[in-house]
């Protein structure tokens, strides 16, 4: 079943420029926080995509919008106050109605996702286990038949003898690399460790390679989002189309 939700902006993708890009991502986004109820718990995710979404359910507070959110990051925490939008914590809140983040990756077949390109993924991970749906918010360009097609998998890993988890990452046939912030320090994240970049190429399998990592030790936590999302809302220069996970035995997806 097709349908696709269409927006007054159609941005011109004969010029694939980054502010038609961003055109798309903000329709996604714009769509997303327009489902939002008042009383609704949100997680609000990170990232370049997910700070359009930020910002489209700051404009619907100011219209009068009750919800409460939970951000997946600082720099979320301090745009979502500025815009006036009541935060909270898991600690007052363990359950989330629904969160709406990006994703550096989307495969087609599954909804799995790859995260982490900005360096949230711990929290993202946490906020998004605990939550009742995961909406993701991409421009097309995040669609592959397979993770790890054209990003790396950020992998989280403890200060603490990280180049000995480094090593034990390498054994998994990866190509891990320090992550290096601007200014050319280590880039460390809000949770206080370091991230690995690792390299696998195209993954045959997510759920395999998410066990492999989680039993690594020195890892805190890494970008494979497996089995999480409920929908993905992606821009296209027609308008936004919906892609549902069903949950069922197979996993299947299909297109709303």
């Amino acid at each position: 079943m097709e349908s696709s939700l269409r927006f007054p902006m159609q941005p011109n993708m004969s010029d694939p420029s980054s502010a038609a890009i961003d055109e798309l991502k903000k329709a996604a986004a714009d769509w997303a926080a327009q489902q939002l109820k008042d009383g609704t718990i949100v997680g609000l995710g990170s990232g370049s995509t997910a700070a359009f979404a930020v910002s489209a359910i700051g404009l619907r507070v100011k219209d009068g919008l009750r919800i409460i959110g939970i951000p997946t990051s600082e720099k979320t925490a301090g745009q979502a106050r500025d815009l006036g939008i009541p935060l909270s914590t898991l600690g007052e809140y363990p359950e989330v109605d629904v969160t709406i983040d990006g994703a550096d990756e989307v495969e087609l077949q599954t909804l799995n996702l790859i995260k982490g390109g900005g360096g949230n993924l711990l929290r993202e991970k946490i906020i998004a286990a605990a939550s009742k749906r995961l909406v993701i918010v991409v421009d097309r360009g995040k669609l592959v038949d397979r993770l790890g097609s054209h990003s790396t998998v950020p992998v989280e890993v403890a200060q603490f003898g990280w180049q000995s988890t480094a090593k034990r990452l390498a054994q998994l046939q990866s190509k891990p690399v320090l992550r290096i912030a601007a200014g050319g320090k280590t880039f460390i994240t809000d949770g206080g460790n370091y991230i690995l970049d690792c390299a696998f190429g195209p993954i045959q399998s997510a759920l395999a390679l998410q066990a492999q990592l989680d039993s690594t030790v020195g890892v805190v936590e890494h970008g494979l989002f497996v089995g999480l999302t409920s929908e993905v809302a992606i821009g296209e220069p027609t308008g936004v189309r919906l892609l549902e996970a069903e949950r069922t035995a197979r996993g299947k997806v299909r297109e709303l």
